[in-house]
C-alpha cells in the first residue's frame, strides 16, 4: 500500500516537473533586458557535499527573468560510510557496530530541477522555490561474522549488491552575486520522499545446522540496521538482505559558481 502511493508520487512529480519545464519554454522567452549582457548558465561545486565525501555538480540554465532550469549531478567514491561514528552509535548491537565499522559504500544520482525566483531582483539571485524529482543508486559491500555455537566456530560472509531510491521534493534556497561572474547558492533545505529497492547477497553453501544459525542471527543483525527498513533470507547457499520501502531525505549545500 505505501509502496504504491510512493511510486505514485513520484509519477505525479515526474509528470509536473515536465509539465513546468514545457509550459515556460512555450510561453516564454529569455528576458533580453536582464540578460542580454551577461551569461545564461551557470556551473557550481557544491562544497558542502566535501564533508559527506561526495563530489556534487549543479548546472543551472535561465529559461526567463526569473525561471531556470538546473540539473545536479552527485558522484561518492566507495569509502566508509559517512558520519561513521554517530551511526555506530545509534545501535547497541557489538556485531552490528562492527559490521557498520568496515562497511564500503559508494554513490551516485542525477537530479533535475525547476527554481522559481521569488524577489525583484530576478533570476539567479535571492530566494527561490525548486520542485525536483532524483535518482539515486548506493552501491555497497562488507562482512557479517555469526557463531555456529554448536560447532564451536565462527565465520564471515562477505556481502555485496545495491540500492536504488526515486524520490520527489521541493527545495528552499537562496543564491547571491558576489562578483560579475562569481555566485553563491545556500541550499537551504529540500525535504524529499520516495521509494527503494535494492539488496545484497552473500554467495555460500551452507550445512543444515549452519543455514540455522545465520537464519537467526542475520534476521538479528537486519531488525537492528537504523534508517532502513530490511529484511533477511537464507537458503542451503546464500544469504540475502532485502531493502524495500519508503525512502527520505533532505538535500543541503553550500555552492560555490560561475556564471558561463
Amino acid at each position: 500500500m505505501e509502496s504504491s502511493f510512493t511510486k505514485k508520487l513520484f509519477a505525479v512529480a515526474i509528470v509536473a516537473l515536465i509539465c513546468f519545464t514545457q509550459q515556460i519554454k512555450a510561453q516564454t522567452t529569455v528576458s533580453k533586458d536582464s540578460l542580454s549582457n551577461e551569461g545564461k548558465n551557470i556551473i557550481k561545486m557544491n562544497l558542502g557535499a566535501l564533508i559527506l565525501k561526495t563530489y556534487s555538480f549543479e548546472y543551472e540554465r535561465a529559461l526567463n527573468s526569473r525561471i531556470s532550469f538546473a540539473m545536479d549531478f552527485r558522484i561518492m567514491p566507495k569509502s566508509n560510510i559517512p558520519f561513521k561514528k554517530q551511526v555506530e552509535n545509534a545501535v547497541d548491537d557489538q556485531e552490528t557496530k562492527q559490521t557498520i565499522s568496515t562497511f564500503r559504500t559508494s554513490n551516485f544520482a542525477i537530479t533535475p530541477e525547476v527554481k522559481f525566483y521569488l524577489g525583484e531582483k530576478g533570476v539567479f539571485r535571492g530566494f527561490y522555490l525548486a520542485p525536483f524529482v532524483s535518482y539515486a543508486k548506493y552501491n555497497g559491500d562488507g562482512p557479517f561474522s555469526y557463531d555456529v555455537t554448536q560447532l564451536h566456530y565462527t565465520e564471515t560472509l562477505n556481502f555485496k549488491g545495491s540500492l536504488n531510491t526515486y524520490t520527489a521534493g521541493v527545495m528552499v534556497g537562496a543564491q547571491w552575486k558576489l562578483t560579475k561572474l562569481l555566485y553563491f547558492d545556500w541550499w537551504i533545505a529540500g525535504p524529499n520522499y520516495g521509494t527503494s529497492k535494492g539488496s545484497l547477497v552473500s554467495d555460500k553453501n551452507f550445512i543444515p545446522i549452519e543455514e540455522q544459525y545465520v537464519r537467526q542471527q542475520l534476521a538479528q543483525f537486519v531488525s537492528d540496521l537504523p534508517l532502513v527498513k530490511a529484511t533477511s533470507t537464507v537458503t542451503s547457499d546464500k544469504a540475502t538482505i532485502d531493502i524495500k520501502g519508503p525512502w527520505a531525505g533532505v538535500r543541503g549545500g553550500l555552492s560555490l559558481g560561475f556564471r558561463l
